[in-house]
């Protein structure tokens, strides 16, 4: 039986004991919030505190941007230290819409585990007790396995794309060229299209149905695969969550993202043309 791509909150209240779930908080902030800090004041009961920052691969590769993608070695040893093994069901969750725990969900997937869901609402659809005591499970089993490069695109690819569709998944301010917090250019990438990410939820803060996000990416011309990208290559992932609960299959992610692309001499689009 499949398991995911999401679990509602009555799944887990059900299920959190079962000896072969293991909930992953995965909390992080762009500015001024920490993670590990409101693991601390209460998170959901026996779940496990992993780091962004902890299966980021600035420290394995050359690879670009803010938040490149691990080696497979550090991803599975970071795994193995918050308890997950080759049979576990990961239930990972965050505060943020889902928007960072997808990055988790992904990286699972891309390194060969079969078994990740997100939390649909996060913390937000809990409602149940707390914990503030820092749960260190025993080791788990956990194996990487050669990651499908083909779901993984960076700066050259996307300058090689033709007639794909590419999604920016940041606010619209920050797709216009309005803002900019953490990079040193504002825009978008000449041609891409805004598609922020919280468009994929619903007013209760979780995922809308199947048939309403496939209707969403249809309308973004995306219905057939595209490109997605974001900041960092975080909350991008969010497009790649929900088109797999929509039944699209063909996302892909350019894992540099924004980070990566204005830090390069490359051309950059403002305004809300896409183009």
């Amino acid at each position: 039986m499949s398991f995911g791509p999401l679990v509602s909150a009555d799944w887990l209240r059900e299920h959190l004991r079962d000896p072969d779930v293991r909930v992953i908080d995965f909390r992080w902030y762009l500015l001024s919030r920490n993670g590990s800090d409101e693991y601390a004041r209460g998170h959901i009961p026996g779940a496990v505190f992993v780091d962004l920052e902890a299966v980021t691969g600035k420290q394995d590769s050359n690879a670009r941007g803010r938040h490149p993608l691990p080696s497979a070695a550090r991803f599975e040893s970071e795994m193995r230290k918050a308890g997950v093994g080759e049979r576990t069901k990961v239930v990972v969750y965050d505060d943020a819409g889902g928007s960072i725990a997808a990055r988790l969900w992904f990286m699972l997937s891309w390194f060969g585990h079969d078994a990740q869901a997100v939390l649909d609402g996060g913390m937000h659809a809990w409602g149940g007790p707390l914990e503030n005591s820092v749960v260190t499970p025993a080791a788990g089993s956990f194996q990487s396995r050669e990651p499908d490069r083909s779901r993984v695109l960076d700066f050259d690819d996307v300058c090689r794309l033709d007639g794909v569709p590419v999604l920016d998944a940041r606010a619209g301010e920050r797709y216009r060229g309005e803002k900019e917090p953490v990079d040193p250019k504002a825009g978008h990438i000449p041609g891409a299209v805004s598609a922020p990410w919280m468009d994929n939820l619903g007013p209760d803060g979780n995922f809308k149905s199947p048939a309403e996000l496939r209707e969403r990416f249809a309308a973004l011309g995306a219905d057939d695969g595209a490109v997605v990208y974001c900041g960092s290559g975080v909350n991008a992932t969010h497009h790649l969550l929900a088109m797999e609960v929509a039944g699209l299959s063909k996302g892909r992610l350019y894992a540099g993202s924004w980070s990566d692309w204005s830090n390069r001499d490359a051309p950059v689009a403002t305004g809300k043309d896409a183009s």
